[in-house]
């Protein structure tokens, strides 16, 4: 339960009535969330799929990932190879059409996950950098 701070405390007549709606739906058990867009502060319920869904997290930047499901058609690099940014390190078909995946920036080859021709799905780890 969460307290209604004092009329006087409460420095717009939007923050008084957010704390009173918060009153009443925690009275009513349910589980609201707040967000804050632009200062403006909403009440929303969320479904147990977002609850339950997977929080984002940030990719390594050393690791190559597919971003949609293909096939491997080439691969130009081996491990230990020196790369400079803008190298290419494979073709990839996806959805009839080949992509040269480039290497992000200049680094050392460590590994590579996948083989000529192998079908990968969506965020494989195709190349390890060092």
């Amino acid at each position: 339960m969460i307290s209604v701070p004092p009329r006087n405390m409460v420095s717009h007549h939007s923050d008084l009535k957010f704390c009173i709606t918060k009153l009443i739906m925690e009275d009513n058990n349910l589980n609201y969330q707040v967000f804050v867009v632009n200062s403006a502060r909403y009440l929303t319920l969320t479904t147990t799929k977002y609850d339950r869904r997977k929080k984002y997290q940030p990719t390594d930047p050393k690791e190559i990932r597919s971003i949609i499901p293909g096939s491997v058609i080439e691969i130009y690099v081996t491990p230990g190879q020196k790369l400079k940014a803008g190298e290419i390190l494979l073709t990839l078909d996806a959805m009839k059409m080949y992509t040269k995946i480039e290497m992000p920036f200049d680094g050392v080859i460590k590994s590579i996950n996948i083989q000529k021709g192998d079908r990968i799905p969506k965020n494989t780890v195709m190349i390890t950098l060092e």
